[in-house]
């Protein structure tokens, strides 16, 4: 069974730095793209943030170039998150999704997310 886990949300000031982790288990044969969507509060829908291709394309928001760096492990099955001069405007709930080949077949696949909230 797969599984996407992350990690590495919190509590932080303006301007401060996080570093999101997500790692994803099982039996995964091949791994596609990998992305960080967030949830605001009172929206009902998530952006996405980030993402990194196979090959190691990155695509970024807007709203979080020049901030915000997504990377990868391929060898850990890893995806990350740097964020720094993070504004309140950034809290939200975040989320990885890896889309991933497994026993079942090719799908994308949540974790449970991980809150980041911005606050003096």
């Amino acid at each position: 069974q797969v599984q996407i886990v992350e990690s590495g949300g919190g509590l932080v000031q303006p301007g401060g730095s996080l570093r999101l982790s997500c790692a994803a288990s099982g039996t995964i044969f091949r791994i596609y793209t990998m992305a960080w969507y967030r949830q605001a509060p009172g929206n009902e829908q998530r952006e996405l943030v980030a993402d990194i291709t196979r090959s190691g394309s990155t695509n970024h928001a807007d709203s979080v170039k020049g901030r915000f760096t997504i990377s990868k492990d391929n060898a850990k099955n890893m995806v990350y998150l740097q964020m720094n001069s993070l504004k309140p405007e950034d809290t939200a709930v975040y989320y990885c999704n890896v889309d991933l080949f497994s026993v079942k077949g090719r799908a994308p696949m949540w974790g449970q997310g991980t809150q980041v909230t911005v606050s003096s």
